[in-house]
């Protein structure tokens, strides 16, 4: 059985692959996305992350539909005290923003469309300069209070205003966030590694990184001359018009084949074994495309493997 990982300074304990919710509602139906989680748990997975804003950008969705179909399948499987569950404020378009006032009232909307009375961990989605730090720690530092979250994290979030929201937690004895999503992958290095990171390991944060597989791209399946029908292709595909994402290619083929293993699965342990990070989150829209995120769990890279990587996306 893969062994968990300490989140951050907190009590949580979480499998080394956070599923992504970002396509239940989406590109994965209901019976699907079911489907799905039970494949993740029963491999031994416990940690799913969404927003209350997946996944308003489909036509006819109005957001909150990926935590509807997550509550739904923690009520049939009766398992929510086996399950880290990982929601998000500030995208949706009934609930935009980082005020007081909206924090705490999207909280209560995810939390009824999760159909649980707490939310494990809980982040502002994207960070809101106007918004001094202290009014949204403050608001969250309340949530849990109330037991209505048991943890708070940070997401697309600048070095400054992080460590500013530690500081003020510290100052005054309020809920601290004990993880950081930021947008990190083998070909997106910049956002996080620097200033970003510097904070968040001076302040005991876990990183938890979002497009852990750049859209796709670091599956290994977007090649000169091929197609792919996916609703990301576009993004992912982006990614070949560049040095620096076709030696990532080969670095990742070398490797792979030396392991035996999916491309996908070896850009995930890299990113796995980057310093602060706990678990990369990655979606899997099938059941079929599920074995290779898991893979990470198992899978070690040597020393001269990561540095091959590490200089093959420099």
């Amino acid at each position: 059985m893969t062994s968990l990982r300490k989140l951050g300074r907190s009590d949580l304990e979480i499998f080394p692959l956070n599923l992504g919710g970002n396509v239940f509602g989406w590109t994965a139906d209901e019976a699907t996305s079911f489907a799905v989680l039970d494949a993740y748990t029963a491999a031994g997975g416990n940690f799913v992350d969404t927003a209350d804003s997946y996944t308003a950008w489909v036509e006819g969705n109005k957001g909150g539909e990926s935590e509807t179909v997550i509550g739904k399948w923690l009520k049939a499987r009766g398992n929510r005290s086996d399950v880290v569950i990982a929601t998000k404020v500030s995208q949706h378009p009934e609930y935009p923003g980082l005020s007081a006032a909206n924090i705490k009232a999207a909280a209560d909307a995810s939390l009824s469309r999760l159909g649980t009375d707490y939310i494990d961990l809980y982040y502002p989605h994207f960070d809101q300069v106007e918004v001094p730090v202290e009014e949204i720690v403050g608001a969250l530092d309340e949530l849990v209070k109330a037991g209505k979250v048991r943890h708070i994290a940070a997401s697309n979030i600048s070095p400054e205003r992080l460590q500013a929201s530690l500081d003020f937690s510290d100052r005054e004895g309020l809920a601290r966030y004990v993880a950081i999503q930021p947008h990190y992958n083998l070909v997106s290095r910049d956002t996080y590694e620097g200033e970003l990171r510097d904070v968040a390991e001076r302040g005991g944060l876990s990183a938890l990184p979002y497009f852990s597989l750049a859209a796709g791209f670091l599956t290994g399946k977007y090649r000169p001359g091929t197609t792919v029908d996916s609703p990301r292709a576009g993004r992912a595909a982006q990614y070949l018009e560049s040095e620096r994402g076709v030696r990532v290619l080969t670095a990742l083929d070398e490797i792979a084949q030396a392991h035996d293993a999916p491309v996908g699965t070896v850009a995930l342990a890299w990113l796995a074994a980057q310093p602060t990070v706990a678990a990369p989150i990655a979606s899997a829209r099938t059941v079929e495309q599920l074995p290779a995120l898991l893979a990470v769990a198992e899978l070690e890279l040597t020393e001269a493997e990561i540095t091959q990587l590490t200089d093959a996306s420099a």
